[in-house]
């Protein structure tokens, strides 16, 4: 049900919005490239129209004198999602005259979702034909989006006690919003710094070792908020400096790290990251995976040099493992063992905490202790065991939730591919398009591989895509509880 509350919340997020248009505008300027003024101008005029009556159509509802309810949380958030992709997608439908709405739409969601699937690229639209401005939005709805879930699933979801959050709560290896500070908009601050703070860092680095201060800034955008947009087709092979490549890898395998850890390390100075399971099996899991694929790379001869094999091993482990989705070399033709570890990353994500998609890091340990556990219990049935994360009990409810999102995810995974099928889209493409919009990765396997873009897809697969990649988002149950209250209740 719509109360005052949620249209004052709505309409003050779409005008935030509509402001955050402008730094657009003044690359274009820069650049003068007018054509792209206006398109960003009339965005901006028509976003701010519709912030102010969803406004001031909250005061037609009586006031509400309770405290937002946890429905209300879920409208918001996945309205707010959705209403944010809708009107993002203006200045593309503006800028693009021979774009359709629904691939605006596809390219706003995947942006604010920090999927990086896009529907541009070399056999549709180059994306080097894009002026500044319409390259700087799209690398800034991944800052936007980055930070928004960041917050999302730090600060909200864990008093809300939805999803696989309880993590959270349970502090096992997730943040909680009184585990940094006491009120969320002080912990949204701290994110802030910390997320804006790397930023600077990497633009800073990424322009000392050859890039443009603009293409810094949008890649630093991209790689923090784990999205991939690039300015260039090619994405991050076009620079080709090894420089380059190896200062994103390490601020992917960064924004891919719970958030939690960082603020302590920043804010109070303590290097608490070795202590943390989910890190230390993150960590780990990169360096097994890098090395068997540059293994497997080396003993199949693809590139002269044992560090060239190394190091796009590396790159592609960690831009899969992280959902980021940057590309220096073609993965797809790689040796089969190589393939499949790639598509097997486009399912596990980074920490809990983190801007990653995937189903994270610390549900697949939670899953394979409990496993283990099943097991210990068939050999032993009268002995009591527990299931510890650190030095954690975990609570069986927690359990339950993490085993309910992992089938979800998987059960929704199969019926979007068998979805996809039904356009006659062949099963390695099908399977691939699926895992990467649920999974927010961007490249995928067949026809949506690294070096392909998704304009081709039927606009029947680009709109239960963008759908997917809210699922993914939003952590599947925030939508799907909303959902089922509209068409169940």
């Amino acid at each position: 049900m719509i109360n005052n509350k949620i249209l004052k919340v709505l309409g003050m997020l779409l005008g935030f919005l509509s402001f955050s248009m402008i730094p657009s505008i003044f690359w274009s300027f820069y650049f003068n490239e007018t054509h792209e003024i206006t398109a960003l101008f009339y965005s901006i005029i028509l976003t701010f129209t519709i912030a102010l009556i969803i406004y001031f159509s909250s005061f037609i509802f009586k006031e509400s004198k309770h405290d937002i309810s946890s429905i209300d949380a879920f409208t918001i958030v996945t309205l707010g999602w959705f209403l944010t992709a809708l009107f993002g997608s203006f200045p593309y439908y503006f800028s693009l005259n021979n774009l359709s709405f629904i691939d605006c739409f596809f390219e706003s969601m995947s942006g604010f979702t920090t999927t990086g699937a896009t529907i541009l690229g070399e056999s549709s639209i180059p994306i080097e034909t894009l002026g500044h401005g319409m390259l700087f939005w799209r690398s800034f709805t991944h800052f936007l989006g980055g930070m928004g879930i960041i917050v999302f699933s730090i600060a909200l979801l864990p008093l809300l006690g939805i999803g696989g959050v309880q993590l959270f709560r349970a502090e096992v290896a997730g943040p909680t919003a009184d585990k940094i500070t006491p009120r969320i908009k002080q912990t949204a601050k701290l994110l802030w710094s910390i997320y804006v703070t790397f930023i600077l860092i990497e633009t800073l680095l990424l322009y000392a070792f050859g890039m443009s201060f603009f293409d810094s800034i949008c890649h630093s955008f991209a790689t923090m908020a784990t999205g991939g947009f690039s300015t260039h087709s090619s994405s991050i092979a076009y620079f080709n400096s090894s420089l380059i490549e190896w200062t994103i890898l390490i601020f992917m395998f960064i924004a891919a790290t719970n958030f939690t850890l960082h603020y302590i390390f920043l804010g109070n100075f303590k290097f608490k990251y070795y202590k943390d399971d989910e890190f230390k099996f993150y960590f780990i899991l990169f360096l097994v995976i890098t090395i068997v694929i540059a293994i497997n790379l080396i003993i199949n001869n693809l590139y002269i040099s044992t560090f060239d094999s190394i190091r796009h091993a590396a790159f592609t482990t960690i831009s899969l493992l992280s959902t980021t989705g940057f590309t220096t070399e073609n993965f797809e033709v790689w040796p089969h063992l190589s393939v499949t570890l790639c598509f097997f990353l486009f399912f596990i994500g980074g920490s809990a905490g983190s801007t990653t998609g995937g189903l994270k890091i610390i549900r697949t340990v939670l899953i394979f202790k409990y496993l283990y556990f099943e097991l210990k219990k068939l050999l032993h049935p009268n002995v009591v065991y527990n299931i510890k994360i650190g030095k954690k009990i975990i609570n069986e409810d927690i359990i339950k939730n993490t085993l309910g999102f992992y089938l979800f995810y998987i059960m929704i995974f199969v019926l979007f591919s068998i979805f996809i099928s039904f356009y006659n889209i062949d099963l390695i493409t099908s399977i691939s398009l699926s895992a990467s919009s649920l999974g927010n990765i961007g490249p995928g396997l067949g026809s949506i591989g690294p070096y392909d873009n998704w304009g081709h897809l039927p606009n029947a697969v680009k709109i239960i895509s963008s759908f997917c990649m809210l699922l993914g988002r939003l952590e599947i149950f925030t939508v799907m509880v909303l959902v089922s209250r509209l068409f169940f209740k």
